[in-house]
């Protein structure tokens, strides 16, 4: 999956100890920010794209140029780029992504605003029309939040599918859902599970073991289906969840780890995140603002 492989990162695959991950051993931080640094120019698989600046909020319309000035960051770094919403400005995401040689797992966020519903439904489908979607994903942890009833995101799924016959449809939630709605994955044509260490507290150290157990989880309830990790990272600054650090130093450990396993063991994987967002500080805490590859200036961290 590499497009410009480094020798440190060349040897961070060497050292990758499986469930623990890197042997990062002695490495002071000044080489563990070029070896993060190496491993982000070699490419990822998948990247959460970050809609909006200092500043901007959900709900604010987001012009074409803003779009098109953080595609052109990030789209040496990663394959495909992931968007959460379809209206508000969001639908240039997977546009210019397409016009820039990315591809697009694209979201209509599902809430218990059932009129809403029906917007990002309809601009979901026609984005996918326009050949703008490879991977259409309706909804994300809408079951985890409670806004709709199992029945309801079923209904959903149904439609767009049946809008959409040559189109991936999935949904989006933890992956312990999965386990406890099989009837979700028995009618999604792919498993799109978020994976975070980091809210569950879990120390650095075994942070990659948990990812992948959590991975592991999803995988046995999809039944043979593929399984995309869709959101998994770690915070640079803020508050930590019992043992789950924030510190730039963990997030560059997780960073290096994530894209070691993804690429030795060939797992999909879409890192969240590809900007720091300040709004994001309501239900997470001032941690929600820190999950960013870059700032919020979008300068490369490190």
């Amino acid at each position: 999956m590499s497009y410009r492989e480094g020798r440190h990162f060349s040897q961070a695959k060497n050292n990758f100890k499986g469930h623990a991950g890197v042997d990062f051993g002695k490495v002071s931080e000044d080489e563990l920010k070029e070896l993060w640094l190496e491993t982000l120019q070699s490419g990822m698989h998948g990247l959460c794209f970050s809609m909006y600046e200092d500043g901007q909020n959900p709900g604010d319309i987001i012009t074409e140029e803003q779009v098109e000035r953080r595609i052109q960051i990030i789209k040496p770094y990663t394959k495909w780029v992931r968007s959460f919403s379809c209206i508000e400005g969001n639908e240039h995401i997977p546009r210019i992504a397409k016009q820039n040689g990315l591809k697009t797992m694209v979201g209509a966020w599902l809430s218990d605003d059932l009129e809403m519903n029906e917007t990002e439904i309809e601009a979901l489908i026609t984005l996918a029309k326009e050949g703008c979607v490879d991977i259409a994903a309706v909804g994300n942890e809408v079951l985890y939040r409670n806004e709709l009833s199992k029945e309801q995101l079923l209904q959903y799924l149904k439609r767009v599918k049946e809008a959409l016959p040559d189109v991936e449809v999935g949904y989006v939630d933890a992956y312990y859902e999965f386990s406890v709605h099989p009837e979700i994955v028995e009618i999604c044509d792919v498993v799109l599970a978020n994976c975070y260490p980091y809210w569950e507290g879990c120390p650095m150290e075994y942070s990659l073991n948990h990812m992948q157990q959590m991975f592991g989880q999803a995988t046995a309830a999809a039944n043979g289906k593929k399984v995309i990790i869709t959101e998994t990272g770690w915070p640079s600054q803020g508050s930590s969840l019992k043992g789950a650090i924030s510190s730039e130093v963990n997030a560059m450990k997780y960073f290096i780890n994530t894209q070691v396993w993804s690429a030795k063991d060939d797992i999909e994987v879409f890192y969240f995140s590809s900007f720091d967002e300040s709004w994001k500080v309501g239900a997470e805490g001032d941690v929600g603002a820190y999950w960013g590859l870059w700032d919020k200036h979008e300068n490369l961290k490190y």
